[in-house]
């Protein structure tokens, strides 16, 4: 088989009519995702529109490339299927890279940082799957949308109604006992409220810690991270604090 004959059959018609339709499930799976990724990041948890935006478009690729082994290798998959088992091989890849995707993923306290690189990282390997079984216009697709939600989703992210998380610790004085309902007032007198489920304390030495996360009533509440940090180190009953925005 000639060069020529080899590409036309990778850039058929019949080819390029397959991978339109891939590009069309990706460009639905792709919105799906970025709509559950929005109420996640609304509600300030870690994962949010991008995170969920790459793992559903890269989960609907997987998903509909097994449905068309037979324009697989140029539309030579059919043959090729009955002597290996592609599939096989699709889900060792994928499971290896999820391990690798994981080990970016870092955690400290309510701070969770790399679940962004991670999917990222999971999508380039369905990338490379696409373009391995000749599904190339379907990977360049699937490039152009993860490159544009890494590039400016971010942008769109702060046009859309949106309320900030702040992670908050503070470690009390000895003997220091201080109390949650005062704690949600001063909250709510800032802008902020603390989102349920988050209040974790300890105690060391008669010393009690307290961890949670703050989330801004709306987008323009919740005051200045620096303002907070001026108001926590003249608070008497304070030791030490730590306060950062919880991001993903």
């Amino acid at each position: 088989m000639s060069f020529t004959e080899l590409m036309s059959a990778y850039w058929s018609q019949p080819e390029i009519a397959t991978n339109g339709l891939i590009l069309l499930n990706l460009l639905g799976a792709l919105i799906l995702g970025l709509l559950v990724g929005y109420e996640r990041s609304y509600h300030g948890r870690a994962a949010g529109m991008r995170t969920y935006g790459l793992v559903c478009m890269a989960s609907a690729a997987l998903t509909i490339v097994g449905g068309y082994p037979g324009f697989w290798f140029g539309g030579h998959g059919a043959s090729l299927l009955a002597a290996v088992d592609p599939t096989r091989v699709i889900q060792g890849i994928v499971t290896g890279i999820g391990f690798l995707g994981a080990g970016v993923i870092m955690r400290e306290g309510f701070n969770i940082s790399g679940l962004t690189t991670a999917a990222s990282i999971w999508t380039s390997s369905v990338i490379g799957i696409l373009v391995g079984v000749g599904f190339y216009l379907a990977a360049m697709g699937l490039a152009f949308f993860s490159a544009m939600i890494m590039i400016y989703l971010s942008k769109v992210e702060a046009w859309l109604p949106s309320r900030h998380a702040v992670a908050v610790m503070m470690r009390f004085k000895h003997d220091f006992v201080p109390r949650e309902d005062a704690l949600r007032r001063i909250a709510l007198a800032r802008g902020y409220a603390i989102a349920g489920g988050s209040l974790t304390i300890g105690s060391e030495n008669n010393m009690q810690e307290w961890r949670f996360v703050a989330l801004a009533l709306s987008k323009k509440s919740g005051a200045p991270l620096s303002d907070l940090a001026a108001e926590l180190a003249q608070f008497n009953g304070i030791d030490s604090f730590q306060i950062s925005h919880a991001r993903n």
